[in-house]
């Protein structure tokens, strides 16, 4: 029960600097420049990840890193980044926050791990409260900013879902000393992982960044800090305790815990960018925190994982950060 209370606490630092970093892009970076805005965000992120765990992909890692890195990182952070210039904060963040449910389906369809009862009931309890508190919101809301968020929802859900079926893969490979995993393991760690998918991304958007919008964006010394924010917490610090978080909780537990996010960027847009915040929108935030409430793991608490045909069970993997070999990498 312990493990799982700080399991859980680490996993939420990623939806916290996530709605922080709704407020910090809207109010400090340059507007018009969202492709440098995504590719300034995950490539340092995933350099310095890189010169952390020393570690490059092996085998199928490479395709896999490509993909993960275009779907969480090229068009997720284009998206968020879209969505943050054209919405306030506190509906930016809320709008995500229809994330669980959509992550429980995804889970469902790509690992077998089907929501319990009270996964189910935390997210429609959550899904509640974030619609009250977007109901209550800033008048005008941008039609586009809303489908900015939503289409990062559909893109994140199913990039971080997709992100933990090959990992657990890779992990139960291991753990039998069969098939690919097996081969790969070394490669699959949660740091080295994302800092593979990080760098793969930024790699991706920043020629795509230089043919559409031109010459980088002069950078003032407020905005040089909320890139070193953006990049260094809200990505490479946020990213690796998210994913870890997913590798060692069910995919519910984690998408209610993503609900912490509206709560963030609605305080903060209230607090510090002067946002109003109504009685219907405290009342939606305390539905939100039940939410998350309902979902928290209890004792002896796993994934509702089937292991794709043919595969056998396996023991729990290692700790990713374990070395496997001279020079593969430090602990997490």
């Amino acid at each position: 029960m312990e493990a799982n209370t700080r399991r859980v606490a680490l996993t939420a630092v990623a939806p916290v600097a996530w709605g922080a970093n709704y407020f910090v892009t809207h109010a400090f970076l340059p507007a018009d420049h969202p492709l440098y805005g995504a590719a300034l965000r995950a490539l340092p992120a995933g350099l310095v990840l890189l010169a952390w765990c020393r570690r490059r992909p092996h085998g199928a890692w490479w395709g896999r890193s490509a993909v993960l890195g275009l779907l969480n990182v090229s068009v997720f952070f284009v998206l968020v980044f879209a969505a943050s210039q054209l919405l306030p904060t506190s509906v930016a963040s809320t709008v995500m926050a229809v994330s669980p449910l959509v992550m429980m389906l995804a889970a469902w369809l790509l690992v077998a791990e089907r929501p319990s009862s009270a996964h189910l009931a935390g997210a429609v309890v959550g899904l509640g409260g974030v619609s009250l508190m977007l109901l209550g919101g800033a008048d005008g809301i941008s039609v586009p900013g809303v489908l900015a968020s939503t289409a990062a929802v559909l893109v994140s859900a199913f990039g971080h879902i997709l992100a933990k079926r090959w990992n657990t893969g890779a992990g139960a490979g291991a753990a039998t000393g069969t098939g690919t995993g097996a081969a790969e393991a070394g490669g699959a760690g949660v740091l080295a992982s994302t800092a593979w998918q990080l760098t793969a991304g930024g790699l991706l958007l920043l020629p795509v960044a230089v043919v559409v919008e031109g010459a980088p964006p002069p950078v003032s010394p407020s905005a040089f800090l909320a890139f070193c924010y953006v990049a260094l917490v809200a990505t490479a610090l946020a990213f690796s305790v998210w994913f870890a978080g997913l590798r060692r909780l069910p995919a519910g537990t984690v998408g209610l815990i993503g609900l912490l996010n509206p709560v963030t960027g609605v305080l903060l847009g209230t607090v510090v960018a002067g946002e109003v915040l109504t009685g219907r929108q405290l009342g939606g935030l305390a539905l939100v925190l039940v939410g998350v409430a309902l979902g928290r793991p209890t004792a002896g608490t796993r994934p509702d994982r089937r292991l794709p045909t043919g595969t056998p069970a396996a023991p729990a993997a290692p700790h990713p950060g374990v070395r496997s070999g001279p020079g593969s990498g430090r602990s997490t």
